[in-house]
């Protein structure tokens, strides 16, 4: 049973200040451990809520207490040591208040329900604040226009003012006169990004030299983005910003027959949110497996029975868990023997006793890169949503559990003359249009529907429960918005629009068989003069 991770970021402040505190008072190097972990899982936590400045302050302070780690030999440490430490982390909160919205003022004699306990204790600030240099104007309006649909408030400076609101922006947009930055433009940078520690920068119109893009990042960028790519992909990022998907728990086996071990093991991890189901036996692996479905197994090298090579030798056998990460623990030094272990299908290889920080760090790059690969086999990676394979996949167990007076409406939706935008725009203008109709249909359908990426510019969405007169209604408004949609580009912003046709439950009684009814509605829709919305009719 793993223990509970703080879950808000005044519960792992007070997480980080109580375990410093409890290290300044004892000096035990179990304290230093633990107020270390702390701090990475802070770090790690800001990093989700994507607040570069903090993430900054919390790897300076983590990078400054991993220097002093060492061992129980080397504690408590020297006292210039924890003032300097105890500096850093007041900095670290007093930049955590200035980021913080302030609460609304009420009048003394106000009324006020008690407020329901959010899912989230951060809620992300829209506003974005655009500062352009005249000559951009155009790009300017063009990338206003595009946030403003989305429902960003834009506040627009300029570069020669250090005037700035009081509010704190979700980013930052920096658009110089030319691809070679001046000294006051880096001035500017700065100023910014101490005003707004937990804001995104983004520089647009960068030279594509590795120098100019360091020296920008030293001075406070986050993201720069190279002159000659196309400013609209900044929108991509910004979106992802305010994006509020829950990711499903990390979830680890131990297999392990060290119950201290086990115990270390279960309370790193923990404080990191991630779940931790422990074995002692390896000859339970196999039926583990299958039942807790983990992202990851951390293997002792030596337990009875088998060691920790032969059960992964079985693995990897096996198509199921061919991929799985597997990171040995051994107190095994012999460098030999490890290069032989990770031959034989290991991942990483960790000696006893471990740092718990360097655990943590290991066990989430290898859960992100192994989810990461899980799902780039079913979403297509320009849109995020389900690809063609995906698409067919879910839309036939989706007609396989329809009871029989169940309802399913199918759409193929097609943007109109895309060829020629590609032509004339050029192919990363063509893949914003294409990103625009994407977030456009996530934003405007619901969660249980289906919405997947069939072709190049043609979209397959399914929604259960809706008879045909609602999805047109929906699928109708859907496309009216997208046709007022801008697309920025470096000229200025351009409009599209799609043509959709729509197929039914019962009318059609096959996945195959709703999509070809689909598709051949959408042609007609085509033919009618295209923009438009038809559905299939009984003749």
């Amino acid at each position: 049973m793993t223990q509970s991770s703080p879950n808000s970021i005044d519960d792992h402040l007070y997480v980080l200040r109580r375990r410093w505190e409890a290290y300044v008072a004892d000096g035990l190097f179990d304290q230093f451990i633990e107020f270390t972990v702390a701090v990475n899982s802070l770090a790690e936590y800001f990093t989700r809520l994507r607040m570069p400045g903090l993430v900054r302050l919390c790897e300076g302070l983590e990078v400054a207490a991993l220097n002093k780690f060492g061992d129980h030999t080397t504690h408590p440490l020297a006292q210039t040591d924890i003032i300097s430490l105890t500096r850093q982390i007041d900095t670290l909160g007093g930049a955590v208040t200035i980021v913080r919205p302030a609460p609304p003022v009420r009048r003394i004699d106000e009324r006020v329900a008690p407020a329901p306990v959010p899912d989230i204790d951060w809620i992300k600030p829209r506003s974005v604040w655009l500062i352009a240099a005249p000559e951009k104007h155009d790009m300017a309006d063009a990338l206003a226009r595009q946030l403003r649909f989305f429902g960003f408030l834009i506040i627009e400076l300029d570069w020669e003012s250090d005037a700035a609101p009081d509010d704190m922006p979700l980013a930052v947009l920096f658009l110089p006169a030319s691809q070679t930055t001046q000294p006051k433009e880096f001035t500017r940078i700065a100023a910014i990004r101490a005003s707004c520690p937990g804001s995104q920068l983004f520089y647009i119109g960068v030279d594509s030299h590795i120098e100019p893009i360091v020296a920008l990042m030293r001075a406070g960028i986050d993201m720069t983005v190279p002159a000659r790519e196309q400013p609209s992909m900044v929108l991509n990022h910004i979106l992802d910003l305010v994006q509020t998907n829950k990711q499903e728990q990390y979830r680890v086996l131990v297999v392990e027959d060290s119950r201290v071990a086990v115990a270390l093991i279960e309370r790193t991890l923990g404080q990191h949110g991630i779940d931790t189901h422990a074995i002692s036996d390896p000859g339970e692996l196999l039926d583990r497996l299958e039942s807790y479905k983990p992202d990851l197994i951390l293997m002792d090298m030596y337990m009875p029975r088998f060691d920790g090579v032969e059960a992964t030798r079985v693995l990897r056998q096996m198509a199921a868990y061919g991929s799985l990460p597997i990171v040995y623990l051994s107190g095994e030094s012999d460098v030999g023997m490890q290069v032989e272990a990770l031959r034989l299908g290991g991942d990483q290889f960790l000696i006893k006793p471990f740092n718990p920080v360097l655990l943590a760090a290991i066990v989430k790059t290898k859960i992100e890169r192994f989810r990461k690969i899980q799902r780039s086999t079913v979403l297509d990676g320009l849109t995020g949503l389900l690809n063609h394979t995906a698409t067919k996949s879910r839309l036939n167990a989706m007609v396989s559990q329809l009871q029989p007076h169940g309802t399913l409406t199918v759409a193929m939706i097609d943007i109109d003359y895309f060829k020629a935008i590609n032509d004339t725009y050029g192919h990363p203008v063509g893949d914003q249009v294409i990103r625009g109709l994407a977030w456009l249909l996530k934003g405007r359908l619901r969660s249980l529907d289906l919405i997947g990426r069939y072709g190049g510019e043609e979209f397959l969405i399914a929604l259960p429960d809706v008879s045909p007169e609602q999805a047109f209604s929906v699928i109708d408004r859907i496309r009216h918005d997208f046709s007022a949609m801008p697309h920025a580009h470096p000229g200025g912003a351009l409009c599209a629009t799609f043509s959709a046709g729509i197929a039914s439950f019962p009318l059609r009684d096959t996945s195959a068989g709703l999509t070809e009814e689909a598709d051949s509605v959408l042609l007609m829709a085509k033919r009618m003069g295209r923009n438009r919305v038809e559905q299939a009719r009984l003749f």
